[in-house]
């Protein structure tokens, strides 16, 4: 049984959520307001929200909140100790919207597993009777999952980091990537403080190799935000050349440049860019990085609440957003110089599509392949990764040429 304490705590929390409000940041405000909550209650709090919505579904809206929360942390417990417990079909109708099958490509080569069969459509009451290729099942499984947490050691340092920090994972997708599995707080450790790591995803970990900028290039990161993939790109820039970082919010870019005085890393300059055709520069780049805004639909294990907060309008306003932005920065690219597309999101309108419609528009560019596509792909300038596959969020990224 959950403490009380939690359930009460997560109960409130829960009544804070308005329409506009993600959970994750629902949870940053309580905290502030709370902040006499230790680390090992506030992390079974958060725990318990993001379960929540996780299994929201199946839970009685009728019911009081601390109930159905602890129903959720029932099921969420069942379900980990084995995960086959609850059918591909039940997952299918109730872990995401229906809307959500129409905007998905699952890939073709994935063999079909008669255990776990995932319907196209269907409802609580009568789930569709299609039986697709297993991803489908292993995607929804994953979603249902506790997310993998993510760091990245300075270059060359991830052996002595996971030694410093103890409960590290290698992986051979990322030669600086450490999943953790410890339970302490990672932003109070003497190493996070040093600039030695930082928390972030393996996909947008991938983003920065796919780049694969070199020292003493010019890149420009169109959409930085906080600036986890800048600083990706300077560290494998070696701290040489230069990085416009460009957003639209300016607090943005002041957790930035916090972030790159304690990693050391000086190789950049910041802008405001609100993805307009006025551009912050004239430069001319060797790479361009169009990160850009979507509709999340990739950190949906991660983030829950935002599968019930999503809607097929979002995703077709967002591609409209994305092609804007890619046309936008198209000239600025010297010859020989590429683009690299990528969106935390796996729908139709805003991967395949805006890239086939970019790539029509622009005979000037020509796709140029990924480091990260895996071999034998059928088109290595494009890559899905998706969450069962790599223990992250997912992802998709494109990449073009100007032709010289």
């Amino acid at each position: 049984m959950p403490d009380q304490a939690t359930l009460n705590h997560a109960a409130q929390i829960l009544a804070s959520i308005s329409a506009d409000q993600r959970a994750d940041l629902a949870l940053r405000f309580y905290f502030e307001e709370h902040r006499y909550l230790q680390p090992p209650l506030k992390r079974a709090i958060s725990h318990t929200v993001f379960v929540y919505f996780r299994w929201l579904s199946w839970l009685d809206p009728k019911s009081p909140p601390q109930k159905r929360l602890a129903h959720a942390l029932t099921l969420h417990e069942r379900f980990t100790a084995d995960p086959k417990s609850v059918k591909a079909e039940t997952l299918a109708a109730l872990a995401v919207p229906q809307w959500l099958w129409a905007e998905l490509d699952f890939p073709a080569e994935a063999p079909r597993d008669s255990s776990s069969e995932v319907p196209l459509s269907g409802t609580k009451e009568d789930p569709a009777p299609k039986s697709p290729p297993s991803a489908k099942a292993e995607y929804l499984r994953q979603l249902q999952r506790d997310p993998a947490l993510w760091i990245r050691a300075r270059p060359g340092t991830a052996d002595a980091l996971a030694k410093s920090l103890f409960a590290c994972e290698r992986t051979d997708r990322a030669p600086d990537a450490l999943r953790f599995t410890g339970t302490q707080d990672l932003f109070r450790t003497e190493q996070f403080t040093e600039g030695r790591f930082e928390i972030q995803d393996l996909a947008s970990q991938l983003v920065g190799l796919a780049c694969a900028p070199k020292p003493g290039e010019t890149w420009w990161d169109t959409c930085a935000g906080e600036g986890g993939k800048t600083l990706h790109l300077a560290d494998l820039m070696a701290n040489k050349g230069l990085i416009w970082a460009t957003d639209r919010h300016p607090k943005r870019l002041d957790t930035l440049k916090r972030r790159a005085g304690r990693a050391k890393l000086f190789n950049y300059r910041t802008a405001l860019w609100d993805g307009g055709t006025h551009l912050p520069t004239k430069t001319k780049f060797d790479g361009i990085l169009v990160d850009a805004p979507c509709s999340g639909i990739g950190t949906w294990q991660r983030n829950p609440h935002a599968r019930w907060a999503t809607s097929p309008d979002d995703v077709r306003e967002l591609a409209v957003t994305q092609r804007a932005l890619l046309d936008a920065v198209a000239g600025s690219l010297k010859p020989g110089g590429r683009l690299i597309y990528s969106v935390c999101t796996l729908t139709r309108s805003e991967t395949t599509a805006i890239a086939d419609a970019f790539t029509a528009a622009h005979p000037e560019l020509e796709p140029c392949p990924l480091s990260i596509a895996p071999g034998g792909s059928a088109d290595p300038s494009r890559v899905f990764l998706w969450p069962q596959d790599i223990n992250a969020n997912g992802m998709f990224v494109a990449a073009w040429k100007l032709k010289k």
